[in-house]
């Protein structure tokens, strides 16, 4: 018989609390996994940092799908790794590991039916084996070089059987194992955005040249028209930019006149300035970052001078393109570890 819905017997309160009392079990458990950590750790940080090809990382239920997790934190940091579903590897699959690989085996228990079938090939191999495991007495942990133990607890499912701090704790020897050899390998900020070239992280890691509005999709002007010619010569049907960049006869930035300072021309009614030379209303040598800075120190220069274009230039000084506030949005709020005080002055330039 299925048993009657449960929502009536929860109050929020009781919902809340009980949330809570998960929660805190799962970080007792990670309280303890850490403490356990001894050389065994060591020694398997020593094997995946060793390893001349490719780390295959296995498991099968819920600590397949955090074996999957942790693949790709390996190879987002650094480590090529691959997950391998130890059902597939017994039908085939197993013709994608290297006896050059080192394994990652994740398994609570240790005598799963699908991960005891698959670690005689994989010894026969050659294969190293590392074991993450809450039991060191098991099959996988006989088989393994490295056993990381997870040690005996109850799961934090109030039945005390849907896996939970179990996954918790994989997860979290996971991302230690990932990181740390990350940073044996002397993984950097340009490493790391090798691997992330897509998304908010990837501008954020990425060069002011990846992320900037190049010169064919700016407005640019000699600084010896009036103000006039230059705001009829450089109009364009598309997106523009906020501001034009005036260069001398040499293509050297000279200076930068933007959509603001043309509204306060015309809030003060000097229409008689607008036939003068440009160079003589222009913000003169104006802020600028070079080819090569990080998109994130651009963001941060914008902030602290509260500007809401930057030209970027060459070493020689003339633009190769801009960056306008709409280019920054990616660092505002729900998507930047950006410091507070650089998004609060983003926000006073966006309004």
């Amino acid at each position: 018989m299925t048993a009657a819905p449960q929502h009536d017997l929860l109050s929020p309160y009781d919902q809340l609390r009980l949330g809570r009392e998960i929660i805190e079990a799962e970080s007792d458990v990670l309280q303890r996994v850490a403490k356990r950590l001894d050389f065994e750790f060591c020694r398997a940080v020593e094997l995946l940092y060793c390893c001349q090809s490719s780390v295959i990382v296995t498991g099968v239920g819920k600590a397949g799908l955090i074996g999957q997790k942790v693949a790709a934190t390996l190879a987002s940091t650094g480590s090529r790794s691959h997950f391998l579903h130890p059902t597939e590897a017994l039908h085939g699959d197993l013709g994608r590991v290297h006896h050059k690989d080192v394994v990652i085996v994740f398994s609570q228990s240790g005598a799963t039916e699908e991960i005891v079938k698959v670690l005689p090939p994989l010894l026969e191999l050659g294969v190293p084996i590392i074991a993450v495991t809450g039991n060191t007495q098991s099959t996988l942990a006989s088989c393994a070089i490295a056993t990381i133990d997870l040690g005996k607890f109850a799961e934090a499912d109030p039945m005390r059987l849907a896996p939970s701090s179990s996954t918790t704790a994989m997860l979290a020897v996971g991302d230690a194992l990932a990181l740390v050899t990350s940073r044996l390998r002397g993984v950097g900020p340009e490493d790391f955005a090798r691997f992330h070239p897509g998304g908010s992280l990837g501008r954020k890691l990425s060069n002011v040249e990846d992320v900037m509005q190049p010169l064919s999709r700016c407005r640019i002007s000699s600084d010896q028209k009036t103000i006039r010619d230059v705001f009829v010569s450089v109009s364009r049907p598309e997106r523009r930019t906020g501001a034009i960049m005036l260069v001398d006869g040499d293509h050297v930035l000279t200076g930068i006149f933007t959509d603001s300072d043309l509204a306060r021309l015309f809030e003060r009614k000097a229409d008689e300035v607008l036939d003068q030379p440009i160079a003589d209303i222009m913000t003169k040598a104006p802020v600028t970052a070079a080819v090569g800075t990080k998109f994130e120190e651009a963001v941060t220069i914008m902030a602290n001078m509260k500007i809401s274009e930057l030209p970027i230039t060459d070493a020689d000084g003339r633009p190769v393109g801009l960056i306008d506030i709409t280019d920054v949005v990616g660092l505002l709020p729900g998507e930047t570890q950006a410091p507070d005080d650089v998004l609060v002055s983003l926000r006073i330039v966006n309004e």
